[in-house]
């Protein structure tokens, strides 16, 4: 090691020529004394830089773990919304579930069952409706929200165009589309019964009601 420090001494004093000739003006004595400072001093830096990279290492290794920590945590945050999520839709559906039949009969569509989160796959797409009333004459697809907002009648409406190519069973039925929510943002509601939707109001007693005008015309797709 001795032996290392001297050459990379040596090579640091020849690139320095104002450095080395001041060096010769010290005694004998003195310049084995600086020599040994130097060579003190060179050591301290070497155990320094691994001290630091050490420290670099450790911080390195502390960041991953923190980063796998935030990654679990993250995941069980989003695990615990989506089953919150789930259980409040499972609750808006019952709570529309309970009245929606009898609704549509005082309308006049005569629908009399009724099924919770029907799903279909086809060709690798999926599509699922939160409630769907039939009486084997007419379908009324209904879509429940917290809040309903024209971005989700936009939506709805292109789900709506696909409907018979997943559920072929109803392709000679009347089909109607509805949506649903306890509160309503803006105008979505008129945007909603402009497209030819039933629009259902969620009231703070938990009671439906609809909503369209006295003069609405369902669209049937």
């Amino acid at each position: 090691m001795d032996n290392k420090i001297n050459n990379e001494l040596h090579m640091m004093f020849l690139l320095n020529f104002k450095t080395k000739e001041l060096f010769k003006m010290f005694s004998r004595s003195k310049q084995n004394e600086i020599w040994e400072m130097i060579k003190e001093l060179t050591i301290k830096f070497k155990e320094t830089d691994q001290k630091f990279k050490e420290t670099d290492q450790k911080f390195k290794e502390t960041d991953k773990l923190l980063t796998e920590k935030f990654q679990q945590t993250d995941k069980r945050v989003k695990s615990l919304a989506k089953l919150f999520e789930d259980q409040w839709g499972k609750l808006m559906e019952a709570l529309v579930e309970g009245g929606v039949i009898e609704l549509f009969q005082k309308y006049g569509i005569d629908v009399n069952e009724i099924h919770q989160r029907v799903r279909k796959r086809k060709d690798g797409k999926h599509m699922e409706i939160d409630l769907l009333l039939e009486n084997g004459a007419d379908v009324i697809i209904v879509e429940v929200k917290t809040t309903l907002r024209s971005n989700h009648i936009v939506d709805f409406l292109e789900r709506m165009s696909v409907f018979p190519e997943f559920f072929t069973k109803y392709k000679n039925y009347s089909v109607y589309g509805a949506v649903t929510a306890l509160r309503i943002e803006q105008t979505a509601d008129r945007y909603a019964e402009k497209n030819g939707l039933f629009v259902i109001k969620i009231g703070s007693d938990n009671l439906i009601s609809l909503l369209n005008q006295d003069d609405f015309i369902p669209k049937k797709f």
